[in-house]
């Protein structure tokens, strides 16, 4: 369960997860090494309890050390938020207890050093709305204090910090979410705008004290897309020291579906041209299982998502990224396309370690 819902079972979603090599069409690549030791971070993806041991054994043997979950559905109002939210903490608790072997609650840096020494991932929480907050701002400290880390001031559509991105014409940042935002700084929760329109974004990244966070989204200059950042407040976030990551949802980026790789590296470059290579990051949006678009997993991501997706046109991800192993896959294509190493390691996971230390502690 999780993901979006905690209280849906995704456990019967026909995937293929324990198929044989060579039964899919991912790429694996050498990119991490015990010699390097690169961390491998994702600033926002997804943990589910159906994975195997062996899947999960294989993202850690990929590298990953560090990871920012989504909690529950953030499309709930209200009280309902509120409890989905509590919901959601105490299930992922559950879960990572059962799984210890390979995963760590993380709420500081620290423990993401911990987790590598004993090679296991450091997991955070994040959620994906601020509605869980109600209209109370101690409730900022009472999700603090069970452990959530970040916090998007929207999802897609209006509420009472701010307007999402399906609302063009929206509020901006409005006086309770001027309010939010420095309550969050406050306490050292990272304030994502992830989700939320332009002049929300624009007005958040004036008003927070500390640097904001983009976990996941694309390059509007490169693509149309409601997700999607203006260059604009691409440079506004990286002057004043904050951190975006570039998202692997194919539909924000290419409708081409077959072969189209390389226009997620050309997102990644183009955020790293704008930014500058110290506040680009990659944060997933993504399943690790190995997916197949069958009429029962897209009806149920379709019960799981509703209308925030056009499921029926074609994957959210890119083949080549579907999988426990893909961070080997961006590693080498970057590598490909000119990043050096040190650079590579920034992206990949440096950035967002610093980023942590600065808000987070």
């Amino acid at each position: 369960m999780f993901r979006r819902d905690t209280l849906k079972m995704l456990g019967s979603l026909p995937l293929l997860s324990l198929l044989p090599p060579g039964a899919h069409a991912e790429l694996l690549g050498q990119p991490w090494s015990k010699a390097r030791n690169a961390l491998i971070f994702d600033a926002m993806g997804e943990l589910r309890d159906v994975y195997t041991d062996g899947l999960i054994q294989e993202m850690l043997d990929a590298g990953m050390r560090a990871i920012a979950i989504t909690l529950c559905d953030p499309k709930v109002q209200g009280q309902a938020a509120y409890d989905h939210t509590i919901q959601g903490i105490l299930a992922y608790n559950r879960l990572l207890a059962s799984k210890q072997q390979y995963y760590m609650p993380a709420r500081e840096v620290a423990d993401i050093d911990l987790a590598r020494s004993q090679n296991k991932m450091a997991v955070f929480y994040l959620t994906q709305n601020s509605t869980h907050f109600m209209r109370d701002l101690d409730n900022v400290d009472v999700f603090y204090q069970l452990g959530l880390r970040a916090s998007q001031i929207t999802y897609n559509s209006q509420n009472w910090a701010g307007s999402g991105c399906q609302e063009p014409n929206g509020s901006g940042l409005t006086r309770f979410g001027h309010g939010l935002i420095e309550k969050m700084n406050s306490v050292g929760m990272i304030v994502d705008l992830s989700h939320a329109n332009d002049s929300t974004i624009a007005d958040a990244i004036f008003a927070s004290k500390t640097p904001v966070h983009i976990s996941h989204a694309c390059c509007l200059e490169l693509f149309k897309h409601e997700r999607n950042i203006s260059d604009k407040n691409l440079r506004a976030l990286a002057e004043k020291g904050g951190l975006f990551g570039v998202t692997q949802m194919r539909p924000f980026m290419t409708e081409k579906v077959d072969n189209a790789l390389e226009v997620y590296f050309d997102h990644i470059l183009h955020a790293i041209n704008v930014c500058g290579v110290d506040h680009v990051c990659i944060g997933s949006d993504r399943d690790h299982r190995r997916l197949v678009q069958s009429k029962a997993y897209l009806e149920e991501l379709n019960r799981e998502e509703g209308s925030a997706m056009k499921v029926g046109d074609g994957p959210l991800y890119f083949e080549e990224l579907n999988g426990p192993r893909r961070m080997e896959t961006i590693w080498d294509g970057l590598k490909r396309r000119g990043l050096t190493e040190d650079a590579l390691e920034k992206v990949m996971g440096l950035n967002l370690y610093n980023y942590y230390r600065l808000v987070v502690g």
